[in-house]
């Protein structure tokens, strides 16, 4: 069973009214997976938003048939999977556990109609959301460059 207090420790949901989360616990489901068990896949329809509870998830991006690349580990309090936020659409990486790892779920389409019927929920959430992804975007633009940074053929332009 979810509860508020369980929600207001995720980081997307810190800013929510107690009324607000209750809406949100009555759509959420609890999911329970197994070390190396896949959430989901890069280009599955992007149907259902996460949040870890306990344990860790990789988000993992494969390059070539046999490369994969660890893009981001989410930790308990963590959002992934919020592609099915923003429209419909694929899912970007596989989610792949690292461990035995709980999970709130929810239907993105359920969801997205909550953020409907409250605008002001639907506001804070995506405010949220804009923070987890800017952090996300400038801690992926910091890897990057140091990547370029220390790559022999670059060093000479620096």
């Amino acid at each position: 069973m979810v509860t508020t207090e369980d929600l207001k420790k995720m980081a997307i949901m810190t800013h929510l009214k107690d009324d607000m989360l209750d809406r949100i616990i009555s759509i959420t489901d609890v999911l329970k997976f197994e070390d190396q068990e896949i959430i989901f896949r890069q280009g599955d329809i992007a149907d259902r938003f996460y949040m870890v509870k306990m344990g860790k998830v990789l988000l993992e991006q494969r390059i070539a048939e046999k490369i994969t690349v660890s893009v981001g580990s989410i930790k308990p309090g963590f959002a992934f999977g919020w592609s099915t936020m923003i429209e419909e659409g694929d899912y970007t990486t596989d989610a792949v556990c690292a461990e035995p790892s709980e999970i709130f779920s929810m239907r993105g389409d359920k969801l997205r109609a909550l953020c409907e019927e409250d605008p002001y929920m639907g506001f804070l959430l995506s405010q949220r959301l804009l923070v987890i992804l800017k952090k996300r975007y400038d801690h992926r633009t910091e890897q990057f460059i140091k990547v370029i940074k220390h790559d022999p053929d670059m060093k000479d332009l620096f």
